[in-house]
């Protein structure tokens, strides 16, 4: 037995000596291994960026919440004279109940756990699960002046939305997540909080310090400090007084219509800046309620048959070219484009009518002649400058392009009235800013700049870009004036979207949805209603497009109605909120004649030129003698007043003019004139300006529509 202990004692002896005389355990140094042991080394989490909106108001920023623990093992007193565990858990129990959204009895059963950890020991603390996590600065407060032992709680930082469902699908969601390296850090998961991760999240600090066996700095210990850089300030276009208005107006229609989906968004069309953005259904980031059903952004992602909105651009082409001729005729009703057929949408048509009035109804036929007077090509040429089918370049990922269908005859012919192609909503928004820009399509944006947060130095700045000018500023100008008038007019298929405060200038929308089977559902629900709309007319600040999905009719209801309810109150709230002030507004598309008999030529003139009506004049007179129309006839906007004075008369241009207007001229002056062939007028014999010569003929060439582009 002697033997056993001293050979033990001597390997133990020679042992203690190998480590002195060494300093090394199994080949590794005991100084290295000692300074590991208490060498610590911990993360400087970084601030994530705010994201605000173009004023600096909060659309998106971290908060501090926090995460109540209880500590329930006695071991943790030990060695205390205060109490650092939950002694009295009856009374902690009613106390946590009076904060928490658990019950006492739920919170004395979490206290009294016998649970064990993965080693077999009774565990130390325990947790309340959802109730006791995110909880206010406030309520921590008010649970810490309880003075309760053992209650503690753990600083959590969350992302924060305080506006709720605001440009949520825009905006996107931010999450905690635990990375590779273990930490615990808030990452985008969609939209631009997604998009613009690296930028707001910023690169975590770290400090290195040497700590006693509890974890504790040592005193005189140096520290190394490599500082955090906070993520940058995201700030947008949008404008948070402007979106309030279009989520409110949203949400009510959602709910009085319940339609499948909605998308609105509303733009400056000087810069190219969207200013708010909406979709229906979206989800509230706060709590990621309504997540599950809306992870596509309708603005960029979205494609769509654009339906009678695109009439604006197929109008705006047509104008450029000088193929747009207000009081030239067509038939209306149906139109046949080899062995199919097109019809406008009340299967029948109105009869012959002028393209304004075809316009102003929404004619699918007079598309289809507008198209045969422009040439296929030139019209498709026309639908790429105003940017369909390719990407806006707007500062959002997953942007579609949509597609111009253009290989058939037929498909170019539905491309006029919005049917077959596709494009995005951002695409009509973009396109529509040439109409209102004065013909400068302004490239759109929703980034306004980076800000770095300490330095407030400008990391990025988008500023407007000119995409394109498909059209001169003159025809944008008409355009407007003729699509005020598909509101203002008894004709007119917009009338709902006439304001008593701001000249409304835009185009309705009621496109087929393409179902399974390549068809077209059909229904009174089975529409995407829409409308393209500016204000004011004669100079807009504001574009808004808003389509609205098969929403749920009642019998006497139509699918402008709950179009018309967001764009109404928005369009008119956020003009006034832009400062931008109301019109004395004037039905520019009608006017009901008077008896001009004896009134003054040049003032009568005026009034009606102001109104968009074309005046001829017969014979060099102040007064006027004689009228067409009569008293109490109306004149819609672009068409012709007939005023007969005493004198000479001139010849005047008759390009364009209807059958109609040369024999009203014939009648009223007495002029020689020869008609030849039907439709309106194409070339006179006899200059413009030259005196009338009752004895001299005046032979007309006139032209169909459908001829002029052979």
């Amino acid at each position: 037995m002697l033997i056993v202990y001293g050979g033990l004692f001597f390997a133990m002896f020679f042992r203690i000596f190998v480590i002195q005389a060494s300093g090394q355990v199994e080949g590794q140094a005991l100084a290295a291994k000692a300074a590991a042991k208490y060498e610590r080394s911990k993360v400087i989490s970084a601030n994530r960026g705010k994201i605000l909106d173009r004023q600096g108001q909060v659309i998106a920023e971290d908060t501090i919440n926090y995460r109540l623990v209880a500590v329930i093992s006695p071991k943790a007193s030990e060695g205390t004279k205060t109490l650092m565990h939950v002694a009295d858990k009856e009374k902690t129990a009613k106390i946590l109940a009076k904060y928490l959204s658990i019950s006492e009895k739920d919170i004395f059963d979490k206290l009294n756990s016998k649970a064990k950890n993965a080693q077999g020991n009774e565990i130390r603390q325990v947790e309340f699960g959802a109730a006791g996590r995110n909880i206010s600065h406030g309520v921590m407060e008010k649970i810490s002046s309880e003075k309760l032992p053992g209650i503690i709680f753990m600083e959590e930082t969350k992302r924060f939305y305080p506006n709720g469902t605001f440009a949520s699908n825009l905006i996107g969601l931010a999450q905690r997540d635990t990375q590779q390296d273990g930490q615990t850090r808030t990452v985008g998961k969609m939209g631009l909080e997604s998009i613009y991760n690296k930028e707001l999240s910023g690169t975590d600090g770290r400090v290195q310090y040497k700590s006693d066996l509890w974890g504790y700095l040592l005193p005189n210990s140096d520290k190394m400090v490599e500082p955090a850089k906070d993520g940058a300030d995201v700030y947008l276009t949008i404008d948070k007084t402007i979106q309030n208005f279009l989520e409110d107006s949203m949400s009510k229609v959602y709910k009085k219509y319940n339609p499948e989906s909605m998308v609105a968004v509303v733009a400056n069309p000087k810069t190219g800046e969207i200013l708010a953005v909406s979709q229906r259904p979206t989800y509230n980031p706060q709590d990621g309620t309504g997540l599950e059903n809306s992870w596509l952004n309708q603005l960029t992602e979205l494609t769509i048959e654009p339906g009678s909105t695109m009439k604006t651009f197929t109008l705006a082409a047509a104008v450029e070219e000088e193929k747009w001729f207000p009081n030239a005729t067509f038939q209306s009703g149906q139109y046949t484009v080899l062995d199919r057929t097109i019809r406008d949408s009340n299967q029948v048509g109105w009869g012959n009518i002028s393209y304004l009035e075809g316009i102003q109804r929404s004619s699918n036929v007079g598309m289809a002649h507008l198209l045969k007077l422009m040439g296929d090509d030139t019209f498709i040429s026309y639908m790429k400058k105003f940017g369909f089918g390719e990407k806006t370049g707007i500062d959002l990922p997953n942007e579609a392009t949509g597609q111009i269908l253009d290989k058939y005859p037929i498909n170019r012919v539905t491309t006029t009235y919005g049917q077959g192609s596709t494009v995005t909503p951002i695409q009509l928004i973009q396109a529509v800013s040439a109409i209102a820009n004065d013909g400068k399509m302004m490239q759109p944006y929703v980034i306004e700049k980076i800000v770095n947060p300490n330095t407030k130095k400008i990391v990025k700045e988008n500023t407007p870009t000119i995409k394109g000018q498909p059209i001169s500023g003159k025809t944008a100008k008409e355009v407007r004036e003729i699509l005020a008038s598909t509101i203002y007019s008894e004709k007119g298929t917009g009338q709902n979207f006439a304001s008593k405060e701001y000249e409304v200038s835009g185009k309705t929308g009621t496109a087929q949805i393409p179902n399974a089977s390549g068809g077209y559902s059909w229904g009174k629900n089975e529409f995407l209603y829409s409308f393209l709309g500016m204000a004011p007319a004669n100079d807009p600040q504001l574009v808004m497009y808003i389509a609205v999905e098969k929403p749920k009719l009642g019998p006497t209801e139509f699918g402008s109605e709950p179009t018309a309810t967001v764009f109404n109150t928005v369009m008119g709230s956020s003009l006034k909120y832009l400062n931008i002030k109301p019109q004395q507004i004037k039905k520019t598309n009608s006017l009901t004649m008077e008896n001009l008999n004896g009134q003054l030529v040049e003032e009568v003139e005026k009034e009606f030129e102001e109104n968009g009506i074309e005046t001829v004049i017969i014979g060099n007179g102040d007064k006027i003698i004689d009228q067409y129309p009569a008293e109490k006839s109306e004149v819609l906007s672009g068409g012709y007043v007939f005023l007969k004075t005493d004198g000479d008369s001139k010849v005047p241009d008759f390009t364009d003019w209807s059958l109609r207007n040369v024999l009203t001229y014939q009648t009223m002056s007495g002029a020689n004139i020869e008609i030849n062939g039907e439709g309106y007028v194409q070339k006179q014999s006899i200059k413009a300006g030259t005196v009338l010569n009752a004895n001299k003929k005046i032979i007309l060439k006139m032209k169909k529509p459908e001829e002029s582009y052979k």
